[in-house]
């Protein structure tokens, strides 16, 4: 037989039409395996399981058209069969027409897949509400500090901060917080052009003056755009009598910009978070340490902190703060089941002590998330707290990192993420939370796009990983990321780092990534090292027995990574194993319950 007729015999046969129909089908039932399956919690092995079989069933489909005809009599092989018996004409139109709707409805399907994921990602920004320029947004600018002992710094900055979280209690008033602030000098030669960076319309700018006991403190309430003074007051003050100045302070902003509080609101207002000028003094002292998260810096925080509630046990922001420091220092430092109790307690604390007050409903439901795993009470602690203080960016990241890590839901864990990034637009966790979104999306240009935002606001982030490099690994662009990482600051590199090794086993240089490995797990015996790093270390070469026992010693030590194991593609050489999916039930059946569950 020649080409021309054996060409001819496959379209006699319907050979083409079948494939055609074939292939469309399986496109369809793949769209709705990818798309509906995860909702019931369906294994991704299963998906997959489904796409080799669609793959494996074309050339059966294909063989048994080219071996079979079907006749009035039914299925009969082909050369069994009188033409005249055939059927072809009807079978014929039949089967062209259902390759026709079926190629119709797969282009429908994609094309509102495509519709539908531009307009998600529109709705992320577009649906955000803009910086209220006409006049209820405001930015606290870093107080001057006229002390002559320059040693009150810490002093001068914790009272503009509280005046700050005093604003922030305003709903009404779009409040920029301390982090953005903090970039910009005190008297800013260019007022408006600083306003129009921090999206506000107002700003306070100020000066703290501490001699002994005498405090001044001087504040003025600036219209950005015209440089008029809408408000300016002087309080002077004894510091056993300085309770209460900043919710006054709060009060005159919000009468400045005619924003109507209720009763209940001014009365809250007044109400001084300790009445003990040590524990207050503590507290100033510990929140001067800001964001700092290296090791000597959280355990100077911890201990100001633990000494300040030692003095007032119902100093409600100072228990918020101890618990924040605890889960900062855990994981990174010290083995979270080491300070899983008191972090815990500490944020309970903070609930108990002011069950108004949004920072304890963030660390409670901070810790249920990355620890307790307990993750129905995270969910009602994060957005209790984005209602209690929805000015709080710490309140819009974790209750976006959890709708995103725990939920899988993307386009509201970015929503609340961009909400957390308009209030405070130089914190680089939430930046950096949404770049591991668009990972987890596999959407890598814009993961690129937001790690290279993070590095803007601060060149020397480092977090376990470098941002880039991160996004590199992602893509499987190994010798990408080994670059970036061999060209960092050695001082950035504290340990070594489990990502390198990673990469260096992907490209076949197993000396350097076993080396990397073997120094970790020295170094293991005498300091904290998760588990979830050396796991991720263990799948990359291959030896997978050793991963999974990694992973399970992580999920006894309460890693907050192996909380959410899927999220990291670190491990994703392991995800088609059983037992991911038996080490997800066991992280999913290991939930720990608070004590006492916060009041709402």
């Amino acid at each position: 037989m020649n080409l021309s007729s054996f060409l001819t015999e496959l379209k006699r046969r319907r050979v083409y039409s079948v494939a055609v129909a074939y292939i469309v089908t399986s496109w369809l039932l793949i769209q709705v395996a990818t798309q509906v399956f995860p909702f019931f919690a369906v294994p991704d092995w299963i998906v997959r399981l489904i796409i080799w079989l669609l793959i494996v069933g074309l050339p059966v489909s294909v063989t048994c058209a080219w071996a079979f005809e079907i006749t009035p009599e039914g299925i009969r092989r082909d050369e069994a069969v009188d033409p005249r018996r055939r059927l072809v004409r009807r079978t014929g139109r039949k089967l062209t027409a259902l390759v026709v709707l079926l190629a119709a409805a797969a282009a429908t399907l994609t094309i509102f897949r495509q519709v539908r994921s531009h307009q998600a990602d529109e709705k992320n920004i577009s649906a955000l509400p803009a910086p209220d320029s006409a006049s209820k947004s405001i930015a606290v600018l870093p107080f001057e500090n006229l002390s002559e002992d320059k040693a009150n710094a810490y002093f001068v900055s914790g009272i503009r901060d509280e005046i700050l979280t005093s604003l922030a209690q305003l709903r009404t008033l779009n409040v920029r917080s301390r982090i953005s602030a903090d970039k910009y000098k005190t008297n800013p030669e260019n007022l408006a052009g600083t306003a129009r960076e921090l999206g506000v319309a107002n700003v306070i700018a100020g000066s703290v003056q501490k001699d002994g006991d005498n405090v001044l403190i001087n504040v003025q309430l600036i219209d950005a755009q015209s440089g008029a003074h809408l408000w300016a007051q002087s309080y002077r003050r004894r510091v056993q009598d300085l309770f209460g100045v900043q919710g006054e302070i709060a009060q005159n902003v919000a009468d400045a910009l005619r924003i109507k509080l209720a009763p209940a609101q001014k009365e809250r207002l007044l109400v001084p978070p300790t009445t003990s000028v040590r524990a207050h003094d503590l507290f100033l002292r510990a929140h001067a340490f800001g964001a700092h998260a290296d090791e000597q810096s959280l355990e100077q925080k911890i201990t100001l902190l633990q000494q300040a509630v030692g003095e007032d046990p119902n100093y409600a922001i100072a228990w918020g703060d101890l618990a924040g420091a605890y889960l900062t220092i855990a994981d990174a430092y010290r083995a979270p089941r080491e300070v899983l109790d008191p972090m815990r307690r500490s944020a309970l604390r903070a609930v108990q002590a002011d069950a108004d007050l949004g920072v304890g409903h963030i660390w409670l439901g901070a810790v249920s998330m990355l620890y307790d795993r307990d993750f129905p009470l995270a969910k009602r602690e994060l957005e209790r707290a984005v209602a209690l203080n929805p000015n709080s960016a710490d309140a819009h990241r974790w209750l976006g990192w959890y709708l995103a890590r725990v939920e899988r839901n993307f386009t509201s864990g970015r929503e609340e993420l961009q909400r957390a990034r308009l209030l405070d637009p130089l914190y680089t966790w939430p930046i950096l939370f949404e770049c591991l979104i668009e990972l987890a999306r596999e959407k890598y240009e814009s993961a690129a796009r937001l790690a290279e935002q993070v590095l803007e606001v601060d060149p020397h982030f480092f977090y376990d990983v470098d941002p880039i490099a991160n996004v590199s690994c992602a893509e499987g662009c190994w010798q990408d990321a080994i670059k970036r990482y061999e060209s960092l600051p050695p001082a950035l590199l504290v340990r070594p780092n489990f990502q390198l090794a990673i990469c260096y086993a992907h490209i076949g240089e197993l000396d350097r990534a076993q080396r990397i490995l073997a120094d970790l797990e020295a170094l293991s015996q005498t300091r904290y090292v998760d588990q979830v790093h050396l796991a991720a270390i263990y799948a990359a070469l291959g030896d997978k027995d050793k991963a999974f026992a990694a992973l399970d010693r992580a999920c006894d030590d309460r890693s907050a990574r192996v909380s959410t194991p899927r999220f990291y593609s670190w491990l994703s050489p392991l995800f088609d194993d059983p037992r991911f999916s038996a080490l997800e039930h066991k992280v999913a059946h290991s939930a720990l319950s608070s004590s006492r569950e916060a009041e709402p």
